[in-house]
């Protein structure tokens, strides 16, 4: 009886949520509730009534995903205990299964992972709006679906659990979505630290805890060891890139809270060891080294005598009790506080020691083990900060200095005597005296900021400060802008010319001309003497940060992906030159899937990546315990088996012809693309046949959408004009070109360009990812609901020239990809397809609404009811991002 009950319900999933939404949309809008179950149309409700509508759909859709997440969850289970974990795409036993199977020995497989870095970096974009409070009831929500999943419950238990359901989607409905208020930066750090004290903290020590299964199932007897791989970052708090918010002090704020959040995940969890360590010295023989060790921890927590006379003769708990003093120390500064992370770690594994040694691994593995990973991916700061700023004011705020210290001779950056000034200065060790109160505010804060990583970075966790990130970069000597200012603030490690920086410096290029110029500026880089030592403390690696949505802005989504690759395949080159070793920073928005990272140029991973997790991303996969596990499973695997590679992966998929094919294919694509952005009154297109003005009214983050203020399509954010395509359908960020290149290609080539066409698709993983993303992409676009945000554009002759390009290119597209694929546009992603069918009825309602509010909002400016306009406008962006999953 029980388990048809539990089958029933899980049939009924999606059902039971949306009875439970009309149950509480019957009680307060009867008419929303009509909308909601499909009798009638958004268009047709009265302007008071928009709002509720818009956001009852917004509730449903968040609800969808919250269901999906668990179904997926369950899928992967079921999968699991019917055909063995090691058939589970994706997960660390698939790929060890995969390691075992091509003869990889423990030792190769040790190598790889001593060299295994994974790098998630959170960031807070301008295109996030839940709020913390509604992430908890999500989250709430997926636990009570979960409690209801289990077939224990009587009939009355379950329906009191239905009862809580309901309640928290009372709790959603009445909370609403829209910020009254631009969110401060300190709201954001919140934010982000959300995750890390709800899912990330607990789901990292079981990611190791998984891995470690699938090497002993897979290599019994060998003693490979998990080490703590995952290393955490963030840039929210230290992203100053056009941001004026973020200051030195935001910035010091933001380490604070970051170091307060892991104490305090740690002192919840040392105290857990004290209670539980219960062991007595009368019942069990402690080895003779452990009792110095015990000492020495007793005498270094300056509670001793306390702590032994609060526990005799349970000298365990006595070690744990005087690890918990010692932490509250290092949290509050007091003398007895650890010096760095590692002192913490090399108690625990002392502790963990000491229990194999009497008979307690079990005790080990289950509770000091995890922190032992814990304390290896967290350190004494949850995150490495990041901090970012652009090249041109990291080179203005130089000039300024110089001018300061030589008033009479100033030099200007791009030309030789600003390089040679550059160098001159590093070789010597240069190190001016100039007082703040010369300074202008924009120089005052930007050394403030190097003072205060300065600060940090020679305190008890020296990754406090993960690295400058210096966005656009055009040239080694915007490089050695930033050296240098570091120079300037006391991060030399000696006077004079032998020393080195304390803080790694990462270029980011991210349009295609700074692609295809990034290994001239690494080599010019690398051959200053100062930067070379630099790179060789921080073990003869040097990360470069790779921009993929400025470079799809600049050049369109296939030139822009294959300019990716090719830049990475030509820096690790001249990396090896040098003899240095690259590893890249992915700035893609989310982390790539499995099949993006096994798409990635051979050689360009080994073992290391680091990814951007932008605002909604980090809400979507992070929203709960069970996703965000298999989120960071995902990715630690798809590097892993990138780096360990196979037998059939000595050869490169990707062959000359291959090579050839794609920068024709890029090129034709660019130009196509380039022609779109070119054509007449195309800015007047995208900016009002799109709610990319409206966007700056949604208080979703803290950043500017634009660096400096400008109005064109080059200043703005390359996240915002993503997000405006997705808003108005036409998605063309993620296709448009591709179309005309295919044709072309196979106009010129004919049946032979065919068929080179058809291999690659078969055989290179490189052009079958951009082929699948822009198959998936063309299907969630739309050109009937296009052209109603067409007809928003004043000039109509104008509007129509440009749609009808757009529109041609679209069916262009489509056609060639399907001739690629033999089948039907997604049906080769049948989830994916089958959610978005879903949803469609509804999406297309909401953006007839949408186009209607647009109008309304533009023509009726200063109006008593452009308030509730406006916000209806609003509610219905937040519902169309949350109808596509993504915003950009």
């Amino acid at each position: 009886m029980e388990q048809s009950r539990r089958i029933k319900f899980r049939e009924d999933e999606r059902s039971l949520l949306l009875r439970l939404l009309l149950q509480v949309a019957s009680a307060r809008e009867p008419e929303v509730a009509a909308v909601l179950s499909g009798r009638r149309s958004l268009v047709s409700l009265a302007a008071e009534q928009r709002i509720p509508a818009l956001q009852a759909s917004g509730v449903w859709f968040q609800l969808l995903t919250i269901a999906d997440e668990l179904l997926a969850m369950r899928a992967r289970r079921e999968l699991e205990q019917g055909a063995g974990a090691d058939e589970v795409t994706g997960s660390f036993a698939s790929v060890v299964a995969q390691m075992a199977a091509n003869g990889r020995s423990a030792g190769e497989v040790q190598a790889t992972l001593d060299e295994l870095c994974v790098g998630p970096t959170m960031t807070a974009h301008p295109t996030e709006a839940k709020r913390v409070t509604v992430l908890e009831i999500h989250r709430r929500i997926y636990r009570k679906l979960t409690e209801l999943d289990q077939p224990r419950w009587a009939p009355r238990e379950r329906d009191l659990l239905v009862a809580d359901l309901e309640s928290e989607i009372e709790l959603l409905w009445m909370t609403g979505e829209l910020r009254l208020e631009r969110p401060t930066v300190e709201g954001e750090i919140a934010w982000g630290l959300h995750f890390f004290r709800e899912v990330i903290f607990e789901a990292t020590p079981q990611l190791y805890g998984k891995l470690q299964g699938a090497f002993e199932r897979h290599y019994p007897g060998e003693p490979i060891r998990i080490p703590s791989f995952m290393r955490y970052a963030s840039w929210i708090g230290g992203d100053r890139d056009g941001n004026p918010n973020v200051t030195a002090a935001v910035t010091a704020h933001a380490l604070a809270e970051y170091r307060n959040t892991g104490m305090g995940c740690y002192l919840t969890q040392v105290q857990r060891l004290v209670t539980v360590l219960s062991a007595s010295s009368n019942v069990i023989d402690l080895p003779p080294g452990f009792k110095p060790v015990l000492q020495t921890a007793l005498d270094k927590s300056g509670q001793a005598q306390a702590i032994a006379a609060r526990n005799p003769d349970e000298p365990l708990r006595q070690f744990a009790s005087a690890m918990l003093a010692r932490l509250a120390a290092t949290r509050d500064g007091g003398a007895a506080a650890y010096l760095s992370a590692e002192a913490f770690r090399a108690d625990l594994n002392a502790l963990s020691s000491v229990l194999e040694a009497i008979g307690g691994r079990a005790v080990a593995r289950r509770f000091v083990q995890p922190l032992i990973w814990q304390a290896g991916s967290f350190g004494f700061r949850t995150v490495s900060l990041d901090i970012r700023q652009n090249s041109t004011v990291v080179n203005r705020v130089l000039a300024e200095l110089f001018a300061l210290t030589d008033p009479a001779d100033p030099v200007s950056p791009g030309t030789p005597r600003w390089s040679a000034h550059l160098r001159s200065s590093l070789s010597q060790g240069e190190q001016p005296e100039i007082g703040a109160g010369r300074l202008s505010p924009e120089a005052a804060e930007l050394l403030s900021t190097f003072f205060v990583i300065a600060r940090h970075n020679s305190g008890a966790d020296t990754d406090t400060v993960g690295s400058f990130v210096l966005s656009m970069t055009r040239s080694a000597d915007d490089l050695l802008a930033v050296y240098l200012l570091a120079q300037y603030c006391g991060l030399s490690t000696a006077p004079g010319s032998s020393g080195t920086i304390r803080l790694r410096i990462v270029p980011l290029f991210e349009t295609i001309a700074d692609l295809q110029a990034a290994p001239a500026v690494l080599n010019d880089l690398l051959g200053v003497s100062l930067v070379r030592r630099t790179v060789r403390d921080f073990g003869a690696r040097q990360e470069i940060m790779l921009g993929y949505s400025d470079s799809n802005k600049d050049g369109g989504f296939l030139a822009s992906n294959w300019e990716l690759a090719k830049a990475q395949k030509r820096l690790a080159a001249i990396g090896r030159k040098h003899k240095v070793r690259i590893s890249f920073f992915h700035g893609r928005g989310g982390a790539p899937t499995g099949r993006a990272i096994a798409a990635q140029p051979a050689g360009t991973v080994a073992g290391r990546m680091r990814v951007t997790e932008q605002g909604e991303v980090v809400s979507s996969k992070f929203a709960n315990r069970g996703t965000g596990l298999n989120q960071l499973e995902v990715l630690a695997a798809g590097v892993l088996a990138h780096s360990v590679g196979s037998p059939a992966d000595v050869g490169p998929k990707e062959t000359p012809e291959f090579d050839e094919a794609l920068e024709a294919l890029a090129g034709m694509s660019q130009a196509s693309y380039a022609r779109l952005m070119a054509e007449p009154g195309f800015l007047d297109y995208f900016n009002q046949a799109s709610p990319v003005a409206e966007l700056a009214l949604l208080k979703m983050g803290s950043r500017p959408d634009r660096r400096f203020g400008a109005s064109g399509i080059a200043d703005l954010r390359a996240i915002p004009w993503v997000f405006a395509w997705s808003q108005n359908r036409h998605l063309l960020t993620g296709w448009y070109g591709i179309g005309s290149a295919l044709n072309a290609f196979v106009t010129v080539r004919g049946e032979a360009g065919r068929e080179l066409l058809a291999r690659m698709f078969e055989r290179s993983r490189f052009f079958r990812l951009i082929v699948d993303e822009a198959e998936k992409t063309l299907y969630q676009s739309d050109m009937e609901i296009a052209q109603l945000y067409a007809g928003l554009v004043a000039d109509a002759d104008a509007a129509w020239r440009i749609y009808g390009r757009i529109g041609a290119e679209y069916e262009l597209t489509r056609r060639l990809i399907g001739d690629l694929t033999g089948g039907d546009l997604s049906a080769r992603f049948p989830m994916f397809k089958r959610r978005f069918d879903n949803l469609r009825r509804q999406m297309d309602d909401i953006h007839r609404l949408q186009v209607d509010l647009l109008r309304e909002v533009r023509t009726s400016p200063g109006t008593a009811d452009r308030r509730r306009t406006t916000d209806a406008l609003l509610v219905s962006i937040n519902c169309i991002s949350a109808g596509l999953g993504w915003t950009g």
